[in-house]
């Protein structure tokens, strides 16, 4: 089977249902897990954007020329705060409207630790599992992907807003509190939503009273050492597969990150 790759698609069941897309294929990963895989990158990267083949992929399977014009490859994708949609210089402003002028979600996760996360509505509960979350709880839910930002910084003040992956991959983690610890949280940035809620009216960032979501992953042996494979550095994995989480297979030789490697064509066999 060949094709290029795209990020694992993952559907919220106990545990996480995995498929590699492959191409225009879909390859169902769970029962494979336990099993030898084999990955091999034939040295071709095509935009996931124009297809076009491209020497490097930049912000995640797109060429250079696609990188530069599109709204999705902008800075204020990683830096929410940084939204210039309303100023008009917004790269696509259709696009613009359709994903970041919609509600957003402000989330409290347990991935590497507790930490903070954002998140269009449409989007839960996959932004969870990509970043291998084993509990989530939506605290604010708010009109724009710039207000979701703003809450985001005021809130990593005080806990963190990344995901230690070589953390995450060492096992399921310890359970958190999630409730608790929003209930210490939210006190502690009342003077940002209330300048916030001056700014964008009082109705813009809702507080929300939801229950934690609790994820399970198809892992049957955490990784004792953690080795990452490069398909740049090496074209070639052929392991067992251990399991799945966030974005990653575990084998018994390493980790991969699929998502990092979006656009790359490779072939599979297992």
């Amino acid at each position: 089977m060949q094709g290029t790759l795209k990020k694992l698609k993952a559907s919220l069941t106990t545990p996480v249902e995995y498929h590699l897309p492959v191409g225009d294929q879909l390859i169902p990963l769970n029962s494979l897990i336990g099993k030898p895989f084999t990955i091999s990158y034939t040295g071709n990267i095509f935009c996931s954007n124009c297809a076009k083949k491209t020497s490097k992929s930049y912000s995640q399977g797109h060429c250079f020329v696609c990188m530069r014009k599109l709204a999705s490859c902008d800075m204020c994708i990683m830096k929410p705060e940084t939204c210039h949609h309303a100023a008009g210089t917004c790269k696509e402003p259709q696009w613009g409207e359709e994903n970041c002028m919609i509600p957003h979600y402000v989330y409290l996760a347990n991935t590497s630790g507790l930490k903070v996360g954002i998140t269009r509505h449409t989007q839960v509960p996959t932004r969870w599992i990509d970043q291998g979350a084993t509990q989530a709880l939506p605290i604010f839910k708010v009109q724009t992907r710039l207000q979701s930002g703003l809450v985001e910084v005021a809130l990593a003040e005080f806990i963190a807003d990344k995901t230690n992956w070589r953390t995450m991959l060492k096992g399921p983690g310890d359970a958190i509190d999630l409730k608790a610890a929003a209930a210490e949280l939210i006190p502690q940035i009342k003077p940002k939503l209330d300048e916030l809620a001056q700014l964008f009216g009082a109705t813009a960032i809702e507080v929300l009273n939801e229950e934690v979501v609790d994820l399970a992953y198809p892992v049957n042996q955490y990784p004792k050492k953690l080795t990452s494979f490069n398909f740049d550095k090496d074209p070639n994995i052929s392991a067992v597969l251990l399991g799945i989480k966030g974005q990653y297979l575990i084998f018994d030789t390493g980790v991969i990150n699929i998502r990092k490697f979006t656009s790359y064509e490779v072939s599979v066999s297992f």
